[in-house]
C-alpha cells in the first residue's frame, strides 16, 4: 500500500495544521533515542531515577495503568494516582454507551495445573467485556475533575468509535475539552462490535486505519498512541501505517484472541453464560513473551524507519514483576501498562513494580530508564545468522566443544546431559 504524507492524510487545512504543529513544537517529544551506551559497573551512584518523558507528558515512573476496569470510574483512577501510578489510562469510551451491553461471568482464568484446578497459579486471564457502558457524560465529568484534582499528573483517554469520521471528531472534541494528556485510539479490542468496524476490525485492516488514523489527527490537537492488536500476521505493518499517519505513538499489545476452556464435566465453554460463550480476549503472564515479541519487533522496525525521537512505545502484556518491565524497557519500550496485574493485585501493585525495577538498575548500574531503554534489541538476528556466528565460535573454540553440532550426535545414555548442554537459562 503505498503510504501517504501527512499533508496529504489530513487534509490541506491550514488552521489544523498550524495548531498540531505548535502543539508538538510546544508539548515536546520523547527527548532521546535508544540506548547507545550501558552504566558503568562498579560506580557508586545514587537512587535510579525512574521519571520518563513521553511525547512532552512527564510521569514520575514509566508504569501506566492500562485502558480497562482499573480505570473504569473516578474512584478508582483517582486510587491509581494516590498510590503512584505514573499515568492512568481510562477505560475506553465512545459517544453512545446505550450500546455497550455487559454480561455476567465475563472472566475466565487459566491456572497452572489440570484442567479446572483451583489451586494452581493464575497464569492466564481471557475476558469477554465491552468498553465502557458508562455514559459518556459522566465519564467527561470524571475526566475533568480528576484533572483539576491532579492538574500535574497524566490522564490518558481511550477512545473509540464507528467507522464515521463526523462521530470521531465529535469524540475528540468532547473528550479533549476535560483537559486530558493524551489519547490512546482503541484499534484492537478483539471482540466486541466488530460489525461496526470498531476495535480490532480496524486495527486489522491498514488501509481503514490509514484513513480512520487521517481522521483522527487531522482533529486531534493532544498527542495521539494507536493501540495495536496482537491478532494480526505482522504488527509492524499496522504500527508503521500509524506513525506514517500522524500518531506520536503506539501501544502494544492488546489481549489475543482466545477460548479459555472447556469445563469437562459440563462440556460447555468458560466465561459461560446461559450455557454458552464467546471468544475474548487472553492476558496475564502467559502472554507476556508474545507480547515482548510484539513489541521488539515494533520497535526494530521504528528504530530502522523513525525518528526515534519524535516517537514512542507503549508495551504491555503479563506484567507483575519489576522484571517483566524491564524486559519490555530492554526491548524499546518507553512505558510499560499494566492492567490485568492490577486486577489480580490491586493498585498497590506499584510501589513493588517500581522497587523491583530500581532494583535491576541498581544491580547495573543504571541511573535512568534511557540509559537501558532498547539495550537487547541489537541482539535479535535471523535463524541464518545465528548458525553463522556458531560456526565461527566454533572454529575459534577449536577443542573446546559445547553442545552438540548434529543430530548423529546424540546418544541414548547421555540424552538428559546432551539436551542440558544445549539450553541457555
Amino acid at each position: 500500500m503505498a503510504s501517504l504524507s501527512l499533508t496529504q492524510i489530513r487534509g490541506s487545512n491550514p488552521v489544523t495544521e498550524f495548531t498540531r504543529l505548535r502543539l508538538k513544537t510546544q508539548r515536546g517529544r520523547s527527548n532521546t533515542g535508544f540506548l547507545k551506551v550501558v552504566g558503568s559497573q562498579g560506580q557508586n551512584q545514587g537512587e535510579p531515577d525512574l521519571s520518563v518523558t513521553v511525547n512532552g507528558l512527564h510521569m514520575p515512573n514509566p508504569f501506566v495503568i492500562g485502558s480497562g476496569p482499573p480505570g473504569t470510574n473516578y474512584t478508582v483512577m483517582k486510587r491509581a494516582f494516590d498510590e503512584g501510578w505514573g499515568a492512568v489510562i481510562a477505560k475506553t469510551v465512545s459517544l453512545d454507551a446505550a450500546k455497550v451491553i455487559n454480561v455476567t461471568p465475563r472472566y475466565a482464568r487459566l491456572r497452572a495445573g489440570a484442567n479446572g484446578s483451583a489451586k494452581g497459579q493464575i497464569i492466564g486471564w481471557e475476558n469477554i467485556e465491552l468498553i465502557s457502558d458508562r455514559p459518556l457524560e459522566t465519564m467527561l465529568k470524571e475526566f475533568k475533575q480528576l484533572k483539576e484534582e491532579y492538574p500535574d499528573r497524566i490522564l490518558i483517554a481511550s477512545i473509540m468509535e464507528e467507522y464515521n469520521k463526523a462521530a470521531w471528531e465529535e469524540l475528540i472534541d468532547r473528550v479533549e475539552q476535560t483537559g486530558i494528556d493524551a489519547l490512546e485510539i482503541n484499534f484492537s479490542c478483539p471482540h466486541g462490535m466488530p460489525e461496526r468496524k470498531m476495535g480490532a476490525a480496524v486495527g486489522q485492516d491498514c488501509a481503514l486505519l490509514e484513513e480512520v488514523c487521517g481522521w483522527i489527527n487531522a482533529k486531534a490537537t493532544v498527542p495521539v498512541w494507536a493501540k495495536m492488536t496482537p491478532n494480526i500476521t505482522d504488527i509492524t505493518q499496522p504500527a508503521r501505517v500509524s506513525l506514517k499517519s500522524g500518531c506520536e505513538g503506539v501501544a502494544a499489545i492488546n489481549t489475543i484472541m482466545s477460548v479459555m476452556g472447556i469445563n469437562l464435566k459440563t462440556l460447555r465453554p468458560e466465561p459461560c453464560v446461559e450455557g454458552y460463550s464467546t471468544p475474548g480476549g487472553y492476558s496475564s503472564k502467559a502472554v507476556h513473551p508474545i507480547a515482548l515479541g510484539k513489541v521488539m519487533n515494533i520497535a526494530k522496525m521504528m528504530k530502522s524507519e523513525f525518528d526515534l525521537e519524535q516517537y514512542s512505545l507503549s508495551g504491555i502484556g503479563g506484567v507483575e514483576t519489576g522484571s517483566d518491565a524491564a524486559e519490555f524497557i530492554l526491548v524499546g519500550a518507553n512505558t510499560v501498562q499494566v492492567c490485568t496485574g492490577v486486577m489480580m493485585h490491586g493498585y498497590g501493585l506499584v510501589k513493588k513494580l517500581c522497587d523491583e525495577l530500581k532494583d535491576f538498575m541498581k544491580m547495573h548500574n543504571f541511573s535512568s530508564i534511557e540509559d537501558f531503554r532498547g539495550a537487547s534489541l541489537e541482539y535479535f538476528t535471523t535463524h541464518m545468522d545465528l548458525v553463522r556466528r556458531q560456526q565461527e565460535a566454533i572454529q575459534q573454540r577449536k577443542a573446546i566443544k559445547k553442545g552438540l553440532q548434529s543430530d548423529k550426535d546424540w546418544t541414548g545414555d547421555g540424552f538428559v546431559k546432551e539436551t542440558e548442554s544445549m539450553v541457555s537459562n
